[in-house]
């Protein structure tokens, strides 16, 4: 039961902390969709996406103005159109034009799904949508792609690794006018979760029902300013206390918006994400948390123990708010979506072998790392493929979002703008695993698989 003092705390919150749920996220499966006809099956898809989606923006809406709650995103997932590229063949690229087309038509942000799940080998379909990757993002504005290259029960497709070295270094030739964006909407994952609400790795995967809304919630400035205000003289036992009660908080705030959206649009509610997702805005970053659990500057001795620390404390709190918990939740280290890992990047406290560091203990991975344009596949594939490792191992979902930023060099700066921020060029390690990249095949599950 909400009292005065609970109202005053959220607008509080809201107003002075940058507290927001950063999307809802529809998820729609696409499986009936596919036909042997692509054009039949992009028809299906236009219709079946603007019946299902097209009171999901004024619902959010909606919802902000009764609630006062921010929502920045209304996105979309479907399911991976690899699959229904597999019974319809044809230009993957075709598919990319018809999502845009719905997105456009609905009004939401982003859509996710563009998509392939390769982690075990090559299915019929896979090849030719990761080839067209470049292609489909560079032709739409609000198209986003994933491809899962790993899990701990299947190990690493090295080839897939490979693919996508190059995959992403032609996403970013192919925009270099656009500030390489295409690079900017495409994540490859290890053990991709099938209920991500945040983009741009959200996909509606097999196992999901027809129609589901998942919400992804935010809160970096709140959950600084309960550490700035209530833990200076802590020790870090109770530093953890205070971040589970505030994530409690901003937790159960998602709750009330997915179980909202879910009753007005008819459709089942499926998670709250709560990962802690920065904005490149003042006091909206992750990167100062850790400084103010005590770092001078994020990615000092240390870091990966306060992530450790804010990412364990984070779910805790957020499971006690809500039985529908999942996506990926976490803490969020996006570089240039975050100021104080800008900030970081450019004084040189945090580099890329720190970073994947981190990403051990939190919620995803490398993401939205701007690294030097004449970088070359292989070793893109290289920072991939450890990245994996690390995922693969210890049962967690990692993911990779790099944008080479062509005629750039480290130093220099790649400007976005909006959420996607700001970034500086960071430094990668020249030293080639071209040899080891080229040698293909599976990389063998890892003896955690083996838990049956």
């Amino acid at each position: 039961m909400l009292n005065v003092s609970d109202i005053l705390e959220t607008i509080h919150m809201i107003q002075d902390q940058n507290l927001d749920i950063r999307t809802i996220t529809m998820g729609i499966s696409l499986l009936d969709c596919a036909d042997s006809d692509i054009d039949r099956s992009c028809e299906k898809i236009y219709n079946k996406i603007t019946t299902l989606a097209k009171d999901l923006v004024k619902t959010g809406e909606d919802l902000e103005m009764q609630y006062g709650i921010p929502i920045i995103n209304k996105r979309i997932s479907v399911t991976p159109i690899a699959m229904l590229l597999a019974a319809s063949g044809g230009d993957p690229v075709k598919y990319a034009l018809v999502l845009e087309k719905a997105a456009c038509e609905v009004g939401v942000n982003f859509i996710g799904g563009f998509s392939a799940l390769v982690h075990k080998g090559f299915a019929a379909g896979d090849k030719e949508l990761i080839a067209a990757i470049p292609q489909a993002l560079a032709a739409t504005e609000h198209v986003c792609s994933s491809v899962n290259i790993g899990s701990t029960k299947t190990g690493i497709n090295l080839d897939a690794v490979k693919m996508m070295g190059e995959v992403v270094h032609r996403c970013s030739k192919i925009t270099q006018d656009r500030q390489c964006i295409a690079s900017a909407k495409l994540v490859v994952f290890c053990n991709a979760p099938e209920d991500n609400p945040f983009m741009a790795g959200a996909f509606h995967g097999p196992g999901e029902p027809d129609c589901v809304i998942n919400v992804g919630v935010s809160g970096p400035g709140v959950v600084r300013a309960a550490l700035a205000q209530n833990g200076k003289d802590c020790d870090i036992t109770e530093v953890a206390d205070i971040i589970k009660r505030t994530a409690f908080k901003i937790t159960r705030m998602g709750q009330l918006i997915g179980s909202e959206a879910s009753k007005r649009l008819g459709v089942r509610f499926g998670i709250v994400d709560l990962s802690l997702a920065p904005t490149p805005a003042v006091g909206d970053s992750v990167a100062h948390i850790l400084e103010e659990i005590g770092l001078e500057q994020c990615g000092a001795p240390g870091t990966t123990a306060a992530l450790a620390l804010l990412n364990d404390a984070v779910k805790k709190g957020g499971v006690m708010a809500s039985s529908n918990v999942g996506g990926l939740s976490g803490a969020f280290i996006p570089v240039s979506e975050d100021a104080g890992m800008i900030d970081a990047a450019r004084s040189g406290a945090l580099c890329i072998e720190k970073l994947e560091a981190m990403t051990a203990v939190c919620s995803v991975g490398l993401d939205m790392i701007v690294i030097p344009g004449d970088t070359p596949p292989e070793t893109i594939s290289g920072i991939i493929a450890d990245e994996a490792a690390i995922g693969m191992v210890n049962f967690k979902t990692t993911a990779v979002r790099v944008i080479p930023a062509v005629g750039k060099q480290f130093g220099e700066e790649l400007e976005f703008g909006g959420l996607l921020g700001s970034g500086p060029i960071m430094k990668v390690n020249t030293f080639s695993p071209a040899k080891f990249i080229n040698r293909g095949g599976q990389i063998p599950a890892p003896l955690q698989s083996l838990k049956n």
